[in-house]
């Protein structure tokens, strides 16, 4: 598994996959607005249902590292920057406002990195949520470089990360920062010293946790002897499930599991699939029913929806209160195969 190749175009693919497929038409079906779920006029605001599967996920929040409580679906800051995920959005006021929102919401985990404009997405959330409120966790990463639109260039040399660190901390207004995520593995360095520089900056003071993203078993093995990791970010959704074993493994170990692209594209599915009834029957979007799929699926998932819309914004978060039944979220489950 060559995750460090894939990972160079994935996520500005998967940034322009999400816009192609609007949220009214896929899969061709049309449900309820983000608003109407809030304002009450769907199932979609639930308390647990007493018949769900006991091997199914109910926990609203997980702890990441031990000390950072976060509610399970987060929000994902690459999509506030502009066009592939380059430079300003068009509309600055509008990218401010879905972060101001989301924490409105109760979304106290935001994702983002230095490579997300570069740097526009870093700048943006402290821009909107400088000081930032008591037990709002900032998650970036470092170690993709963006030499112009669309390039995505791996670089895990201690220097850059050093380097990269800091300037997380600059732009984020932070003298430490809670969660800080190696991006890739660069093929070209030993993950050995990616993360060694990385416990550098830990024992400085200015990282409080460490994750990686876009990695395998082997190389969370490996990392872990170098440093403690609290979590994996992969790319991981009911289409795309090849990192189960890493899924897995963090389950076992109790690491947080952030995947990325959560919501996936519905390619290849019929209209009438198990997502599309499930949709219909509780007056929803398929995508709040992707979420809550991924929610229900591992009580270490974190799912980091991203938008630069605000009524897509408030439809993401109240996926949190979906609840599928079992027989559902078994046939849903089951398009894997």
């Amino acid at each position: 598994m060559n995750v460090t190749l894939r990972v160079m175009t994935d996520e500005l693919a998967a940034a322009n996959q999400e816009r192609s497929v609007t949220r009214r038409r896929f899969l061709g079906i049309s449900l309820a607005s983000g608003a109407a779920l809030l304002a009450g006029k769907s199932d979609v605001i639930l308390a647990a249902d007493a018949s769900t599967s006991s091997n199914m996920a109910t926990n609203p929040t997980f702890t990441l590292g031990g000390d950072f409580p976060v509610n399970r679906l987060g929000f994902g800051a690459m999509r506030i920057t502009g066009e592939g995920i380059w430079s300003w959005p068009a509309d600055r006021q509008s990218a401010l406002k879905i972060l101001r929102r989301a924490v409105e919401l109760g979304v106290n985990l935001i994702d983002t990195a230095d490579a997300y404009g570069p740097n526009t997405s870093e700048l943006l959330i402290a821009e909107a949520l400088y000081p930032y409120p008591k037990g709002l966790v900032i998650a970036t990463k470092g170690g993709l470089t963006r030499p112009g639109p669309g390039q995505w260039v791996p670089n895990g040399r201690p220097e850059h990360l050093k380097q990269a660190v800091d300037g997380s901390l600059k732009r984020l207004r932070m003298e430490r920062i809670d969660l800080y995520q190696l991006h890739t593995v660069d093929s070209k360095v030993p993950i050995e010293d990616s993360l060694g520089a990385l416990k550098q900056m830990q024992d400085a003071g200015k990282i409080r946790h460490i994750g990686l993203s876009n990695v395998d078993r082997e190389e969370i093995d490996r990392a872990r002897k170098i440093v403690p990791i609290i979590s994996v970010q992969n790319r991981y959704n009911i289409e795309d499930r090849k990192s189960e074993d890493v899924l897995g493994y963090c389950e076992k170990e109790k690491l947080g599991f952030l995947p990325w692209f959560p919501i996936g594209g519905g390619r290849g599915l019929k209209p009438e699939n198990p997502l599309n009834v499930a949709a219909k029957a509780h007056g929803v979007s398929v995508f709040q029913v992707a979420l809550a799929w991924l929610l229900q699926r591992s009580p270490v998932m974190l799912p980091i929806p991203g938008t630069s819309s605000l009524a897509h914004l408030e439809e993401n978060v109240a996926a949190a209160k979906l609840k599928l039944t079992p027989q559902e979220w078994k046939a849903i489950d089951a398009l894997a195969a």
